[in-house]
């Protein structure tokens, strides 16, 4: 089972504005994700 991955994060975020504005985006945490 998969436990940690690597996820490429590129570009400055400006979809995400106004989280990025304080967090950058690669510190975003990830959510909704699914365990079987």
């Amino acid at each position: 089972m998969i436990k940690k991955a690597v996820i490429p994060a590129a570009g400055l975020g400006t979809r995400l504005l106004p989280v990025t504005k304080e967090t950058p985006k690669e510190m975003l945490p990830i959510i909704n994700v699914r365990e079987d």
